[in-house]
């Protein structure tokens, strides 16, 4: 089965969608929508044995091939890893959607259609091994993103959260190309794998580290790192299957694995390695600490994929440095690359079923305000089961895969210290102080969200609904989740052979030559204690010690306010643009056409002939150009003649005579150069023109002498002789440097035996021009028509009104 097909599958079964929608009767769309990525899964499921063995697969369609335009895709450990987490996630995300979703209420035809959108840019992305073809990938997910953001479109919150994502996500992904094409220029190739292959030769190229800079400003826009993770807690205004699917396993992921799939690029620079490292970090703590003042269950969630992303972020930058360490395979930096895919996965996994419980909360009991929720658990003891396993998993407790991949974490944090690129102590010393700071917060968050919704008081009086556990169909999903997060933790090698090793061979090619050398052991115990172990211990009283104080200093948040915020600042941004944009265009628009061609010609001439000259492009040869005769010289003064009265004619009269004037000498030259069609045709033509002008200007009211009178303006004036000057210069310097030989040539020996006719204009109009001739006639049938039409109405209304009369 072609790959290719594969990746627009979902979107070929979004065609078909808004055909069945009102066929299928009482049957949910989701039903239909959730073979797809079910087919999918199955299908990525049987490729594990190819990456097991370190095998890929490519299937390619060629789409322009004058460009080297290709859809190329590619499938190795590292794609088939997101692969089956956007079609396994995004199946179990359908199914909570049938239950979610009121079939009576939502318009569920356009939900499907975007989910299904999305999820092909999601595939092509991790598949495209295309630069080119990754990034229309790429801002497809921004597009469908803001469609399933802004999915309740008559909310202003959800309408604005989906404009930002977009323009934040957009913007990256400009940068994004501008690092592409220098990658492209530096390997003259757009094939990744190839580039891949080049990587020691790239490193010193000037446009390096410009290329590595602007991917990771797509890397990092799309995945929510400091400072750019402002678009992802408005995102929570998309449906609640809308935020499970974006936010654990494909939206924010996209940077992630563009970090990954570039890292065995960039991963000679230190420069790549301290900004995904260090902002990675950063954002871990800045996310994990915020997260505590959120109120709202969907609020806590987006912060704590914040946070979680900066984890995994900062794992990629330090698996880049086991390319700076002899026999990095045998120690500790190998945990690096594990344990950011090991967490992808866990974070995946426990986030989805998170925010399916956030969902089911706001479904059951009307409210995401944890302030008014509490003592659910009794009533909701399915959902407080589901909640607390992603909840414990999220904090790294043990007998929950999150416990194994933050101990590797840990670990990988540790060993930056002895990492030679970091010449001070005390810089290597922060990376894993940090880290311990921001799984404090980690675990804090963590169960703020558990028990503050499920334990505690209960406040009937508070909630919209009576509080009642969510039908089975909606707890299936999370549950299926949920069993997962545990059986990680039980099985985690088995996890780490199948899913992980293909793509931690993938990401850190310089220390793995296959799937089979990546000997990393996962345990929930090492027999000692470890120093990892040792902070995990600390994470855990002083974690557990400021939850049960929480109440008495999460106040001290209040000295954060709204006002003074990266939130704040991109509105006021956003204002100060508008306004701004809004004050420049009422400068030049001005609602009069004089004004624009102003405009549009003095660029013109001022970008043509700057360009040309500083180019040096003008040469003059006109050695073969025919001699001037007296008679052209005759008809051209008096062209010139009858345009500048136009210009300074008093009368409407004068002016139509003597632009009457200008046509007819044009008709002329025509006669002198041996086109008698052409002049036949100006000579009807402005024959015509000046009966109609004549015809319209009796009907307009008479004005004064003043109105009649143009006067001269010089920047006007200059603008004219610039133009006129620009075009006589291009003209003749297009003569003189002709490089090919002229289209007439070919005109002249087909014309007859091609075409079958004498008249070289008329065959070119109706042979060579046969199309565009049928168009112009087109066009001046439509005109005709719609002309004939307004006439009828104008008749039809003046008949009207003389009847009422």
């Amino acid at each position: 089965m072609s790959l290719v097909f594969l990746i627009f599958l979902p979107l070929i079964a979004a065609l078909f969608i808004p055909l069945l929608f009102k066929k299928l009767g009482r049957i949910h769309t989701g039903w239909f929508v959730l073979i797809v990525p079910v087919i999918l899964f199955i299908y990525y499921l049987t490729l594990l044995p190819t990456t097991l063995e370190g095998g890929t697969l490519v299937s390619e369609l060629s789409w322009i091939p004058s460009i080297d335009l290709a859809i190329v895709a590619y499938i190795d450990g590292l794609s088939l890893l997101f692969s089956l987490l956007i079609s396994g996630i995004g199946a179990l995300v359908v199914l909570y959607s049938i239950f979610y979703l009121d079939k009576k209420r939502e318009q569920l035809h356009n939900f499907y259609v975007y989910l299904l959108m999305f999820m092909t840019a999601m595939l092509g992305v991790v598949q495209s091994d295309h630069l080119i073809s990754l990034y229309l990938f790429w801002e497809l997910t921004s597009i469908s993103s803001f469609l399933l953001i802004g999915y309740w479109y008559t909310r202003d919150r959800s309408r604005f959260g989906a404009l930002k994502s977009m323009m934040i996500t957009v913007f990256g992904g400009l940068m994004m190309l501008g690092g592409f094409v220098l990658l492209s220029i530096m390997g003259n190739t757009y094939s990744i794998r190839e580039l891949i292959a080049q990587a020691p030769e790239l490193a010193g190229h000037d446009f390096f580290v410009w290329a590595l800079v602007l991917i990771l400003l797509g890397a990092f826009t799309k995945s929510a790192q400091f400072p750019f993770y402002i678009w992802l807690p408005d995102a929570m205004e998309a449906p609640t299957p809308v935020s499970a699917y974006l936010h654990s396993a494909t939206m924010v992921k996209a940077g992630l694995y563009l970090v990954a799939r570039f890292t065995p690029i960039f991963a000679v620079s230190g420069t790549w390695i301290w900004l995904v490292t260090g902002v990675g970090l950063f954002t871990l703590f800045w996310g994990s600490f915020f997260a505590l003042k959120q109120k709202d269950l969907k609020g806590i969630l987006a912060f704590s994929t914040v946070s979680q992303l900066g984890l995994i972020m900062s794992l990629l930058g330090a698996s880049a440095m086991g390319f700076h360490v002899e026999n990095a395979a045998e120690t500790v930096f190998k945990y690096a690359g594990f344990a950011a895919i090991f967490h992808l996965v866990n974070h995946a996994v426990f986030k989805g079923s998170l925010f399916m419980i956030a969902g089911i909360v706001d479904h059951e009991t009307g409210t995401r305000d944890i302030r008014k929720l509490g003592g659910l658990m009794s009533l909701m003891p399915v959902s407080f089961t589901i909640a607390m396993i992603g909840s414990f998993s999220m904090a790294g407790i043990p007998l929950f895969g999150g416990f194994l991949s933050k101990e590797m974490f840990l670990t990988a944090m540790l060993a930056i210290t002895e990492f030679d690129l970091f010449s001070m102590d005390v810089w290597g010393l922060l990376f894993p102080v940090v880290a311990w700071i921001a799984s404090v917060f980690t675990f804090i968050y963590s169960f703020y969200f558990v028990f503050h919704t499920f334990a505690g008081k209960h406040k009937p009086e508070e909630l919209p609904k009576q509080a009642h556990e969510a039908p089975i169909g909606m707890l299936i999903s999370p549950a299926i989740l949920a069993v997962l997060v545990v059986a990680i933790f039980f099985v985690p090698n088995f996890v780490g052979k199948w899913i992980v090793n293909p793509a931690v061979a993938a990401i850190q090619p310089f220390l793995y030559d296959s799937p089979s050398d990546v000997h990393v052991h996962v345990a929930a115990w090492h027999g000692a204690i470890t120093p990892e172990l040792a902070m995990t211990i600390g994470i855990f009283l002083i974690g557990g010690l400021m939850f049960w104080t929480l109440r008495k200093w999460q106040r001290s948040y209040d000295a954060f306010p709204d006002k003074v915020s990266l939130n704040r600042l991109y509105d006021h941004f956003m204002y100060m643009s508008d306004g701004g944009a809004n004050r420049f265009s009422a400068v030049y628009m001005t609602g009069f056409i004089r004004s624009y061609l102003v405009y549009m010609f003095g660029f013109f001439f001022l970008i043509v002939l700057s360009t040309l000259f500083l180019n040096e492009a003008f040469a003059f040869d006109l050695t073969d150009l025919a001699p001037i005769g007296f008679y052209e010289i005759v008809i051209a003064l008096a062209l010139v003649g009858g345009t500048i009265t136009i210009l300074a004619a008093k009368s409407r009269l004068t002016a139509i005579i003597a632009l009457g004037a200008v046509g007819y000498s044009v008709a002329l030259f025509f006669v002198i150069f041996r086109a008698p069609d052409l002049a036949l045709t100006q000579l009807v033509i402005e024959t015509i023109s000046v009966a109609l002008f004549l015809l319209a200007f009796y009907h307009l009211p008479k004005s004064s002498k003043k109105e009649e009178r143009i006067g001269f303006k010089v920047g006007n004036g200059l603008i004219a002789l610039g133009v006129g000057a620009t075009m006589t210069l291009v003209a003749l310097s297009a003569h003189s440097q002709k490089i090919l030989p002229s289209i007439s040539e070919y005109y002249k020996e087909t014309v007859y035996s091609e075409a079958g006719g004498g008249n070289i204009v008329n065959v070119i109009l109706v042979d060579y021009r046969g199309f565009d001739t049928l168009f112009e006639i087109t066009v001046l049938g439509i005109a005709g028509i719609a002309i004939i039409t307004m006439i009828k109405l104008r008749l039809t209304k003046k008949e009207g009104q003389h009847e009422n009369k």
